[in-house]
């Protein structure tokens, strides 16, 4: 469960050292990106590995009903991340548009991984993205809405959500359950 903890805080760092330490970070400059996505690549191989190697309790278990709640939660967090790249009407509606699908995702696994080790690490991830969205919105409380996107965008966002999922869908059921039961 320790190298678990350590992936899930070595995150929670990387992401947000630019907000907690700003002069630092900029006195890096262009090397600080390199910093950060190192320790990014190797909080995601701690929290893997982690994840894997932890054995908590179990409070509940996968069934049919919270595998396809969590699947229409992860198109929705997909979605979320494509209208804040795309700049949709919802990236238009939502400030964090990034932030709120990851905290979809991780909701959505919290709810069919019903185990300790689930709660440390979408429980933990979530807990970040809750503090980052409260630290970007302290730093910079004016918001400035995107300027409307193109409909192409829209449809382009839909389909990408759609084809992304797909590949997530394949991806998962290589390093864990089949996310279709």
């Amino acid at each position: 469960m320790l190298i678990l903890i350590l992936g899930v805080a070595l995150w929670a760092a990387a992401h947000l050292f630019k907000r907690l330490a700003p002069e630092k970070r900029a006195a890096l400059g262009d090397k600080g990106k390199g910093y950060v996505t190192l320790a990014t690549v190797a909080s995601i191989v701690l929290m893997t590995v982690g994840y894997k190697m932890a054995d908590g309790a179990a409070f509940w278990g996968r069934s049919p009903a919270l595998v396809g709640i969590n699947n229409l939660l992860m198109l929705v967090a997909v979605y979320c991340f494509a209208a804040s790249g795309m700049k949709t009407a919802l990236a238009r509606k939502l400030r964090h548009p990034m932030l709120i699908g990851f905290k979809i995702w991780a909701l959505a696994h919290l709810l069919v991984n019903g185990d300790v080790e689930s709660f440390v690490l979408f429980g933990g991830l979530m807990a970040w993205a809750v503090f980052q969205m409260i630290k970007i919105n302290r730093a910079e409380p004016e918001w400035v809405r995107p300027a409307p996107a193109p409909m192409k965008k829209e449809i382009m966002a839909f389909a990408g959500t759609v084809l992304v999922f797909g590949v997530i869908a394949l991806i998962h059921g290589f390093v864990g359950p089949s996310v279709f039961g």
